[in-house]
């Protein structure tokens, strides 16, 4: 596998290329297959006929799920159990904290901030976890 920024060989499993840093599946100048450069929006590789994303990003094996991520945000979101499970630490503390902690209004605010960030990572929006990895679908 090759980086798709850089070209450079990327080892199976890796979450980013030593060269240029980049995440697994970022960029479109080089073929993830044979790490020939690419023409800009081609579909298909012309060394070795590799489909290419078209600059979409691949989510690497092991990546956390787009759906768990959407629905624990709409049926959990007040917990901030999806930013927990994302690794945004600190912001599923904050809403965690605001949702027991407080009463009325601002417990209400942080449910709202659950549902409408839960719609934000199905819509795509949000589409990588606090440590730059793509969702997978």
């Amino acid at each position: 596998m090759y980086c798709k920024n850089c070209g450079h060989p990327v080892e199976d499993g890796a979450a980013a290329c030593t060269m240029c840093g980049s995440y697994v599946g970022r960029g479109e100048k080089y073929c993830r297959n044979c790490g020939n450069p690419v023409q800009p929006g081609a579909a298909v590789c012309i060394n070795c006929g590799s489909a290419l994303s078209g600059g979409k990003a691949f989510a690497p094996p092991g990546a956390k799920s787009k759906m768990a991520a959407g629905l624990l945000g709409i049926f959990l979101g007040g917990l901030g159990i999806h930013n927990f499970y994302l690794g945004y630490t600190g912001k599923g503390v904050a809403q965690l904290l605001l949702t027991l902690l407080s009463f009325g209004l601002l417990s209400e605010i942080s449910v709202i901030w659950g549902l409408v960030e839960g719609i934000m990572i199905l819509c795509g929006n949000i589409d990588t976890d606090a440590n730059g990895v793509p969702l997978g679908d």
